[in-house]
């Protein structure tokens, strides 16, 4: 399912004017947490403006100096080095009058891969002061919209610690742990899914849901986001119609065929989705939206995470790449986390595989606009891997697009 990127941020925005942080906990300025951890820390830049604007006037503790970027060149960052991994609770930024309207924070073990544990879209300047969650030897400030015509400028940076430390492998043993194909976990996963996807645990109210998020897939509808562009769609509706011949779509049949592999809404449009609407009052459709949900991708994605000696969560985050990606995506990111962590089915930490598959997820959501928010992995199931819930028990909390969600039973 793709989630409409462009309404998300709205909502992200009311939040924040709200007085809300649309970010890690949505929370106003985040209490104090120890020393600054990046006073006098190694820093570098994507850029620097000229002499007495180095990187380091950042973390140098006054803030009568600062880092500023070259001016008016979009996505600059500055990184800073903290020595060795550590856990990070809360960020504080304090801008110069160049500050950055859309910026992200990340955290990284090795300066390369990194992981995303703060984001927004409508940056004031000012100081930012916001809780996160997460560990990594390197954090980076990564502006990708400034608020002036200048460049990005920091007096200040300031990180401190948090408590986040990755829990043993062995905190649920097998003998204890339900499988995602449980009916009790399959449940939680289609809450979750439906708050990454529809800002809502009532996955079930989402039979009906159409629409166009332009993501270049054509429409998205139904409780797993079906694709007119990408084939599934068009699958589920020839099997509704093996099943019920005059069923209010299968006048549509031709051109799914026709607009299969585009955007395109040939002739589909306003009927066409009346049609969907219509088909979602039927039983038989639902049934058989949840039959393609789970032969096309909770099947699959759950049995290879089996395969691969995963337990709850990581069944859970095969399913979900499955879901956002399809089937070759869900592969390729596997693929590159198996290249870089030892699965558990060979002998690997469980846990160090599945940060490096959510890494792997985060690379691959960035690569689109439409899916470059990836709140839905670090204030997650991130967060469930950092808590140490690998057979994801409730009770569950989590944050996703500046909104706050549990499940406690």
């Amino acid at each position: 399912m793709r989630r409409n990127t462009l309404l998300w941020q709205a909502i992200a925005a009311t939040t924040l004017a709200g007085g809300l942080a649309a970010g890690f906990i949505g929370l106003t300025p985040a209490s104090a947490a120890g020393p600054n951890l990046a006073l006098g820390k190694t820093v570098t830049a994507s850029s620097m403006e000229g002499t007495g604007l180095e990187p380091a006037k950042a973390v140098d503790g006054s803030t009568s100096t600062r880092w500023a970027s070259v001016e008016g060149v979009d996505n600059q960052w500055i990184r800073i080095d903290l020595g060795s991994v550590t856990d990070v609770g809360r960020v504080t930024l304090k801008w110069e009058a160049a500050y950055a309207k859309s910026y992200r924070v990340e955290l990284s073990d090795d300066g390369s891969t990194w992981r995303q544990v703060y984001s927004t879209t409508t940056g004031d300047g000012a100081t930012d002061d916001f809780a996160v969650s997460g560990s990594g030897r390197y954090l980076r400030v990564y502006g990708t919209q400034r608020g002036t015509a200048y460049g990005y400028s920091l007096y200040e940076i300031g990180v401190y610690g948090g408590s986040t430390t990755s829990p043993s492998p062995t905190t649920s043993s097998p003998s204890t742990t339900v499988p995602l194909d449980d009916p009790s976990k399959k449940e939680i996963a289609m809450k979750l899914v439906s708050s990454f996807e529809n800002s809502s645990l009532d996955w079930r109210a989402q039979f009906a849901y159409i629409e166009d998020i332009d993501d270049g897939r054509g429409y998205t509808a139904g409780i797993i986001g079906f694709c007119s562009g990408t084939g599934d769609m068009l699958d589920l509706v020839e099997r509704y119609t093996q099943k019920k011949p005059s069923n209010p779509l299968a006048p549509y049949l031709p051109a799914l065929r026709k607009v299969n592999g585009t955007d395109s809404h040939d002739g589909l449009g306003t009927s066409f989705e009346n049609a969907w609407r219509t088909a979602a009052q039927d039983a038989v459709f639902r049934q058989t939206q949840e039959e393609e949900r789970d032969r096309v991708y909770f099947n699959p994605a759950v049995g290879q995470a089996k395969t691969d000696g995963l337990k709850t969560l990581g069944q859970f985050a095969y399913y979900d790449a499955a879901v956002m990606h399809g089937e070759d995506g869900f592969r390729a990111i596997r693929s590159r986390a198996v290249s870089r962590a030892k699965l558990p089915s060979q002998g690997g930490n469980e846990v160090t595989f599945l940060n490096a598959f959510l890494d792997e997820r985060e690379a691959e959501m960035r690569k689109e606009e439409a899916h470059s928010d990836t709140t839905r992995v670090s204030t997650a199931q991130r967060r469930f891997l950092n808590e140490g819930n690998i057979s994801l028990n409730t009770p569950l909390y989590w944050s996703v697009y500046g909104e706050s969600f549990s499940i406690t039973a």
